[in-house]
């Protein structure tokens, strides 16, 4: 119990002088010129998932299938600087307190709205379709709120990093985007083939908001895994 209090305290001091950086110095841009190169690169995987998002809007609205695989790409390159950026950080042992907050809002961008929104965009838009996608988000943010809530409480290996996930990582949403590419190559989407296995109606008429397509439930328990406490995924 002691141990833990102890833990605890030490993490209150070192979050405490991580936010004193930004505290001591003036000026209308001194916290950006405060960022560290490690949260610049995180920046850039928000700024993959942002341009995924524009894109998928820009697919909607012309119906050209080159915005649509543009939005399908940006994800996968929001992960390679969702990768850099850690090792960026210890390289340089440089982590701070915001490059973890920026590191959660920009993997809720990049792999939890974008995919939500191709999901959308291939042709997932019954009420109950936007309802499962909008629990997906939510879950998505719960979960990277429980993990910086809860990091320090994760055992650690000897190079001080966690153990294992609790519950699906969001970044494993890339699965899923694979399967709408994959799709999306095979003609399997709205405007073409249509959705793999259709649609069921649970209330009321057909195409009403009782609708819902089959493969829903795959986001569904996506986002179920996701915030899990008994999930453990370990880490690679």
């Amino acid at each position: 119990m002691n141990h833990r209090k102890t833990s605890t305290k030490r993490n209150d001091d070192a979050s405490s002088d991580a936010l004193h950086q930004y505290e001591d110095t003036d000026g209308h841009f001194s916290f950006v010129r405060n960022f560290r190169l490690a949260d610049l690169v995180t920046i850039m995987n928000g700024v993959c998932g942002s341009f995924s998002m524009f894109s998928s809007a820009k697919y909607l609205l012309s119906n050209d299938r080159d915005y649509l695989w543009s939005a399908l790409a940006f994800p996968l390159a929001g992960l390679l600087f969702d990768f850099f950026d850690g090792k960026i950080a210890r390289w340089r042992k440089s982590s701070s307190l915001i490059g973890q907050e920026l590191d959660s809002l920009a993997d809720l961008i990049s792999f939890g709205v974008a995919p939500a929104l191709l999901a959308f965009t291939v042709g997932l838009r019954t009420y109950l379709d936007t309802v499962v996608l909008t629990g997906f988000i939510c879950c998505g943010l719960a979960r990277l709120a429980r993990f910086n809530a809860t990091v320090a409480l994760v055992p650690k290996d000897e190079a001080g990093k966690a153990k294992y996930f609790e519950g699906l990582p969001i970044p494993s949403s890339l699965a899923l985007v694979a399967v709408l590419s994959y799709w999306t190559k095979m003609g399997w989407i709205e405007g073409q083939e249509g959705i793999p296995l259709g649609t069921i109606t649970l209330w009321g008429a057909a195409e009403g908001t009782g609708e819902i397509h089959l493969v829903s439930i795959i986001f569904g328990c996506w986002a179920a895994a996701m915030v899990s406490k008994t999930l453990r995924v370990p880490k690679i």
